[in-house]
């Protein structure tokens, strides 16, 4: 495994999770809950994914150019994934959701920006 975890931030936590545990829901990952109330935790699979305030006390912002890639069991997957952050406050990005050939892969793609701004793309490798 190349990535051990992925950390976002929030500035407006329970919006954050009740977005997550939509597309999460959907992804079958499980909620881990914490004894820091400023950090959310989903778990799947080893891997892990966090939402938290800044620990500089700052804003969160969404990185300008980033993109977090979520890896789905199919195109139906992608598009419940889509549909269900749609629902609880995401915001629909770029081409609607369907295929793309990116270096050279097919792939079905559907991209996000959570409640935070923060760009979240789920995929299917065809």
């Amino acid at each position: 495994m190349f990535l051990s975890h992925i950390v976002v931030g929030s500035n407006d936590l329970e919006k954050a999770k009740a977005f997550y545990d939509a597309l999460f829901g959907v992804m079958g990952a499980d909620f881990c809950p914490q004894d820091n109330p400023d950090r959310i935790v989903y778990q799947k699979d080893g891997q892990i994914f966090i939402i938290t305030r800044p620990i500089n006390g700052e804003a969160a912002t969404a990185a300008n150019g980033g993109t977090v890639g979520l890896g789905l069991s199919s195109p139906e997957d992608v598009r419940r994934w889509h549909e269900a952050g749609i629902r609880a406050g995401g915001t629909a990005v770029e081409n609607p959701p369907g295929e793309r050939v990116v270096m050279g892969m097919k792939l079905y793609l559907a991209y996000l920006r959570d409640p935070d701004g923060n760009k979240l793309c789920a995929f299917h490798k065809m």
